[in-house]
C-alpha cells in the first residue's frame, strides 16, 4: 500500500471516528437536553405545588383572622348578657316596689329613692343595649314571648294577641335575655 493510500485510509478512519464522536456527542446533547427538560418540569411542578400551598395557607390565615374578628365583635356586643340576666330580678323587684301605694311622707321619700335607683338601672340597661320586649296588645311571637295561660278570643282580644303581661321580657340587641311571660287569646 502506498503512502498516499495509507494517509487516505487514516483520514477516512479519523473521519469515521469524528463522525462517531459527533453522533455520540449529539446523542449526549439530546440526553442532556432531555434531562434538563425533565429537571425543569419537576421544578415547575414543585413551584406550582408550593404556590398552591402558599395560596391555601394565605386563605386559611385570612379565614382565621376574620373568624377571630367576628368572635371579638360578638363578645363585645354581648358582653353585658350575663350581668343583665342577673339584674333583671332586681329590676322586677324595684318595679314592684314602685307599685306600692304610700300614705305618709317618709314612705313617699323612700319611694322617690327607689324610683331614682330604678331609673338609673333602666338608663344603664339602655346604654348597654338591653331593652324591654314589647308585649301587651301585640301579636304573640314564640321567639319573644312565653305563653303561660290562654283565654278564648273575642271581639276585644283577637286570636294570637297578648292580653296581659305577667312578667316583662328583655333582649340584648337581637338576643332574648328573658322572654315575656304572657296571657294569650286563642
Amino acid at each position: 500500500m502506498s503512502e498516499k493510500e495509507k494517509k487516505t485510509e487514516e483520514l477516512e478512519q479519523e473521519t469515521v471516528e469524528v463522525e462517531e464522536t459527533l453522533e455520540t456527542s449529539a446523542d449526549t446533547d439530546e440526553e442532556v437536553q432531555e434531562e434538563v427538560k425533565s429537571d425543569v418540569e419537576v421544578l415547575q411542578e414543585k413551584l406550582e405545588e408550593m404556590e398552591d400551598k402558599f395560596l391555601r395557607a394565605s386563605a386559611e390565615i385570612a379565614n382565621v383572622t376574620n373568624r377571630n374578628r367576628n368572635e371579638r365583635e360578638q363578645l363585645q356586643k354581648y358582653r353585658s348578657q350575663d350581668l343583665g340576666k342577673k339584674l333583671l330580678t332586681s329590676l322586677d323587684n324595684l318595679e314592684r316596689a314602685m307599685a306600692i301605694e304610700v300614705s305618709d311622707e317618709q314612705g313617699a321619700r323612700l319611694k322617690k329613692g327607689i324610683e331614682m335607683v330604678l331609673e338609673s338601672m333602666r338608663h344603664a340597661f339602655k346604654e348597654e343595649g338591653i331593652e324591654e320586649i314589647p308585649a301587651e296588645g301585640v301579636t304573640f311571637d314564640p321567639t319573644l314571648h312565653q305563653a303561660v295561660q290562654t283565654i278564648p278570643a273575642n271581639d276585644e282580644y283577637p286570636a294570637d294577641s297578648i292580653v296581659q303581661v305577667l312578667q316583662k321580657g328583655y333582649k340584648l340587641h337581637d338576643r332574648v335575655l328573658r322572654p315575656s311571660m304572657v296571657v294569650v287569646a286563642q
